[in-house]
This record gives structure tokens, C-alpha cells and sequence, in this order.
């Protein structure tokens, strides 16, 4: 009986441990890992649980002022100006550029000055980079970095109007625009362009909180007119100079530029029997005038010697460059001369010696820009310029490889 007793209490007690056992198996279990946790963003702390004031930097205005300014006491931002030394040079901080002021807000004072404490700033040194000052309890100061996502794009636009309004219509960042223009600056002349001509580029572009930040590099590119083709085949040969090339190993980089200053149109061509706008007399007009805003940067076509940076007849300040002894060039009608330019000054291809202006005889801001060869005017938008030396002969498989690769890509992006 004591046994049967027993053999009961057993299986009673092994029924209600698997029923207790069960019982805890189904409770369910918080663990480490299903806690969320949000992320600090790259300031380094929680910027949504302050309120924010944007402010821009003034000119001539020191960090502690800028700080003083912003809510901290001399003596604070003093001290938060000795904690820089190794991480932040506060002499470099530039007039206009943004900073963010964090503050607090205490609802439990009537003390309208106690209310606001401020207790970060960030520095925007550009759209990626900036700097931390913490303002209170502790200070410190650190850098950060926001992420950048870099992407392969393609771009092919066909023109219709003009390369900057065709190319933002088809959703290209400014950048691309310029650096297109650098790359065909000896090649393409861009005032001259036409409709149907079109470009086809590849190249990266990298992004901030959806800006684009930087289009580079471009690795490949075309422009089309017609049965024409001019490639631009990206291949550096590691000694810094030239890195575009045609197919053939030709440079696309030449002895002159295109134009003298970018984006502009031409007002007047080269001609022998113009009427003067001003004097309605009947005169040769052996210069290529291009319209532009007084101040635009105009650089010099080609490396030279400043032969004269004066004042002329009609064309008011101008600029002489000798480029050699077969090319002179001249640059009028400057509202002024860039820094240093004087006669015996040497200038490289695309140094600016002056700006855009009206002075002289001018009905308004515009350049006057011409060309000699051999003591003779030339047509600057005919002009046949030397290419640089062509690419070194033991690359030259390397980027026909190049070119055959990025082609490739291109003619596989226009199928789809």
C-alpha cells in the first residue's frame, strides 16, 4: 500500500514539474538584445532633446566673442579657447559660415535669465566637417564627420538651349557642370555650341543628408557632334600633370583655352566691318567680345609675361600677355586688375589677372578679348591651338584598356 502510495506522489510530482517547467518556457524573456537603443548622430549627442538657434559668423568676430555672444560667461569661453589648441584653430574660422547653438529651457523659474542655458555649439567648417564645443559642466571640444555615400552616375544630355540649363534639367549636379567645362576647356568651345550636340559622362558622386557634396572623379566622358566623337579617358600617369586623353593617346589638355572666363555669351564677333555701338562709326572689330556681370574673373588663355596692365584708349584698364614669340593676347575693358598683375609678371594658364568691367568705351560690362600671331589678329573662336605632349608610349595599352573598359559601360547603360 505504501508503495502504490509512493509510485502515486512520484508521478504527481514529475506532472506538475513538466507542467512548471512548460510554464516557464512560454513566460516570455526580456533579453540585452531586444532593447533599442537610438544612436547618437555624429555631433555626439542627442540634438533633438535641445533647442537650436542658427547663427552665422561675423566678420572680424573672435571665438570668445563669437562664444561670449552665444551665452557663455569671458571666463568660460576663455578656457574652452585654451582646450583648441590640439583639436581646433580657432583663427581659422571664416566669416559667414554657420554654427548651431544647443540650449536648454527651464520652465520651472520666472527668471527670464535663467530659463536658457546654452550648453553645445557646432561649427560647420563645411557640409561633411565640423567642430564641438561643449559649454557647460565640463567643457571639451571635438570634430566630427558626417557619412558620405558615394555612387557611379551616368549622365547624357543632348542640347537644346545651352549646356547649364540642358544639363540641370536632366537633374546634374552644378559640379559636373564645371568640371566638365575644365575638362573641355581646350576642346570644346562652349559658346559655340550647338543643338545635338550632346555628352556622355561617367563619373562619382558623393552625398551628404542627400547635398551632393563632390562630383569626382569623372572617368569618362564624350562629347558627340554629329559623326564626331571627342573622348576624354581618364588615366593618370603619376607624374601630377595631365590626366584626359583621347583615344589615340593625344592630350586634351592644350597650349590655350577656349575662352578667357566661363558661362558668359558673346555679344559681338570677330570682324572686320563692325558699327561700333557706341560711336556708330563703320570699323574693324578684330576681338571676341563676351558679355558677362561686371567682377567675373577673366584668366589668362595660356602661360605668358605681362607685357602691360594700364589704362588704353577705348578700351580702358587693360591686359597684354606675351605667350611666346608667336602669340600675344589682350584682355579690355577690366573693371580691375587681379593681385600682383604688372607688366614683367609671369602668369600660368588659367590664372585670373583681372575682372569683368565696362571702363573705357563701353556700353556695358563686358570683355574685349583678342588675339595675335605673329603681330597679326586672329580669330580667337578659330583658333588652332598645340596640344601638350601626348601620353607617355608605354601607357599606351594601358589606357586603350581604359577606354575600351569605360565604353564598355557606357554603350551597356544607353541599351537598357
Amino acid at each position: 500500500m505504501a508503495k502504490k502510495f509512493l509510485n502515486i506522489l512520484f508521478v504527481f510530482v514529475g506532472m506538475s514539474s513538466i507542467l512548471f517547467l512548460s510554464g516557464c518556457h512560454k513566460k516570455p524573456v526580456e533579453t540585452v538584445d531586444e532593447v533599442s537603443v537610438a544612436p547618437l548622430p555624429p555631433e555626439g549627442f542627442m540634438i533633438d532633446e535641445f533647442d537650436m538657434m542658427e547663427e552665422k559668423i561675423r566678420p572680424g568676430e573672435a571665438f570668445t566673442s563669437l562664444m561670449v555672444r552665444l551665452g557663455m560667461t569671458s571666463d568660460d569661453a576663455m578656457s574652452l579657447a585654451g582646450l583648441c589648441d590640439t583639436v581646433f584653430d580657432v583663427r581659422k574660422m571664416r566669416a559667414g559660415n554657420a554654427v548651431n547653438a544647443y540650449y536648454t529651457v527651464d520652465t520651472t523659474t520666472a527668471d527670464p535669465e535663467a530659463e536658457v542655458s546654452l550648453k553645445y555649439v557646432v561649427y560647420k567648417k563645411d557640409k561633411t566637417h565640423g567642430t564641438v564645443f561643449k559649454t557647460s559642466d565640463s567643457l571639451a571640444v571635438w570634430n566630427f564627420s558626417r557619412p558620405v555615400e558615394t555612387v557611379r552616375k551616368y549622365s547624357d544630355v543632348t542640347i537644346t538651349s545651352s549646356l547649364w540649363n540642358d544639363m540641370t534639367s536632366a537633374g546634374a549636379p552644378a559640379g559636373l557642370i564645371v568640371s566638365l567645362s575644365e575638362i573641355y576647356a581646350w576642346s570644346v568651345d562652349f559658346f559655340g555650341l550647338q543643338q545635338g550636340d550632346r555628352f556622355k559622362i561617367l563619373y562619382d558622386e558623393s552625398t551628404c543628408d542627400g547635398d551632393v557634396v563632390s562630383v569626382d572623379p569623372i572617368y569618362y566622358a564624350e562629347f558627340v557632334r554629329g559623326e564626331t566623337v571627342v573622348p576624354a579617358i581618364l588615366f593618370d600617369q603619376g607624374d601630377g600633370g595631365n590626366q584626359y586623353w583621347k583615344e589615340d593617346g593625344a592630350s586634351l589638355r592644350k597650349a590655350f583655352l577656349k575662352a578667357p572666363l566661363k558661362f558668359t555669351r558673346i555679344s559681338s564677333g570677330f570682324s572686320y566691318h563692325r558699327k561700333h555701338p557706341v560711336t556708330g562709326k563703320v570699323r574693324a572689330h578684330t576681338a571676341v567680345d563676351y558679355a558677362a556681370p561686371t567682377g567675373t574673373p577673366v584668366m589668362s588663355i595660356g602661360d605668358g609675361t605681362v607685357l602691360s596692365a594700364g589704362w588704353t584708349n577705348g578700351g580702358g584698364n587693360t591686359v597684354k600677355i606675351r605667350h611666346n614669340a608667336t602669340y600675344t593676347t589682350s584682355y579690355m575693358h577690366l573693371s580691375r586688375y587681379a593681385s600682383g598683375i604688372k607688366a614683367g609678371t609671369h602668369v600660368r594658364q588659367g590664372d585670373v589677372i583681372g575682372y569683368v568691367g565696362a571702363t573705357g568705351v563701353a556700353t556695358g560690362p563686358h570683355l574685349d578679348f583678342r588675339v595675335w600671331k605673329n603681330g597679326t589678329p586672329v580669330n580667337p573662336l578659330t583658333l588652332d591651338s598645340p596640344s601638350e605632349e601626348p601620353i607617355k608610349p608605354e601607357n599606351l595599352a594601358a589606357l586603350d584598356s581604359a577606354h575600351f573598359y569605360y565604353k564598355h559601360i557606357i554603350d551597356s547603360l544607353i541599351v537598357r
